[in-house]
């Protein structure tokens, strides 16, 4: 009986051992993880220590900055506007005028060019083989006058004005419109008190009459393939005197140059004015090609290292007749060159 007894506790007090040793495992793992959990975020802030600081730079702030619209440049050319006619102004119907376009050019390898001058004529419209350059009626297509031609291709911009014979610095169309008429004047508003209570812009109205002169760019290149003689307008620009607001006569200056073969989808537009036969009017691309214009030599690339003017040489300036002459014989050159290659 006593046997048994004993046996029960040992057994009690086995089960009492057993289980203080497994809440004191269960214990110790739990300690580990809040341990091991402190030490992960004492590390983490902990992190940024001396020697590695971090500076946060914040967002800047938007700030709401008011914006100032500025005021428009008059950016337009003062170019008279032609209202279209509401009726068929003609006996015939001369609609496929706008369909015209230039023939292309014949190509020119640089191999086959055995010979190339450049030169640069001047065209006085008021000679009477140039009065057609002078031609003032208006049509559905505009003005009929050559300088208002140029103009209003700038002022649609269809083509690029340009402010050198190089073609090298675009202008825009204040910039044209201030070489063609001037300056913008202020002009004072005055009310009934005779004080002022306003200034307005204004610039003057361009007369076409004064534009009766024009420089033309161009290159004559013989060409060995064919045996001709070819003759390329490269640029066109009007020439006008320019006075100053004190008096000063600049003498004649260019006022822009635009490209020929930009100008030539245009030109073929354009009808030329023929007063024999109206029913015979050639295009303007059709009489630069055919060299339907009269112009004086100004310019050569022949024995002219300087690159300067005829007008320049020394002691022409003041003999008129001696540029007149030497630019004859540069045509004779030309003419010459042309009848020398040919073997007879």
């Amino acid at each position: 009986m006593k046997f048994s007894n004993c046996k029960y506790l040992f057994l009690i007090f086995s089960f009492l051992v057993c289980t203080n040793v497994v809440f004191a495992q269960k214990a110790k793992k739990s300690t580990k993880r809040t341990t091991k959990a402190k030490t992960k975020t004492n590390v983490q802030t902990s992190m940024p220590t001396a020697d590695t600081t971090v500076n946060v730079v914040p967002p800047p702030a938007v700030v709401d900055t008011p914006v100032t619209a500025k005021s428009p440049a008059n950016d337009s050319i003062p170019v008279k506007v032609v209202k279209k006619s509401l009726r068929l102004d003609a006996a015939v119907d001369n609609s496929l005028q706008s369909d015209k376009a230039p023939l292309a050019y014949e190509h020119l390898r640089f191999d086959d060019a055995l010979y190339r001058q450049k030169l640069m004529r001047e065209i006085d419209c008021r000679e009477k083989v140039n009065h057609t350059f002078m031609y003032k009626a208006d049509e559905d297509n505009g003005n009929q006058q050559f300088i208002s031609i140029l103009l209003k291709a700038i002022a649609d911009s269809t083509v690029t004005a340009f402010s050198d014979e190089r073609f090298t610095t675009p202008m825009t169309k204040a910039e044209v419109a201030k070489n063609v008429a001037g300056e913008e004047m202020e002009i004072k508003h005055y009310d009934s008190l005779g004080q002022v209570d306003g200034v307005t812009k204004k610039r003057n109205d361009i007369n076409l009459d004064s534009f009766y002169r024009f420089h033309i760019k161009e290159e004559v290149v013989f060409d060995k393939e064919s045996s001709r003689l070819f003759w390329r307008i490269i640029g066109i620009a009007p020439v006008k005197n320019i006075i100053t607001s004190g008096g000063v006569d600049l003498g004649p200056s260019e006022l822009f140059w635009v490209y020929y073969p930009d100008m030539r989808p245009i030109f073929s537009k354009y009808e030329v004015y023929n007063g024999k036969n109206f029913s015979n009017r050639m295009t303007w691309d059709e009489l630069f090609e055919s060299r339907m214009f009269s112009g004086r030599i100004i310019k050569t690339s022949y024995e002219n290292p300087n690159d300067a003017l005829i007008v320049n040489y020394p002691g022409y300036k003041e003999n008129p007749l001696l540029q007149l002459f030497e630019g004859e014989q540069v045509k004779e050159r030309i003419h010459d060159y042309e009848q020398d290659v040919w073997a007879y």
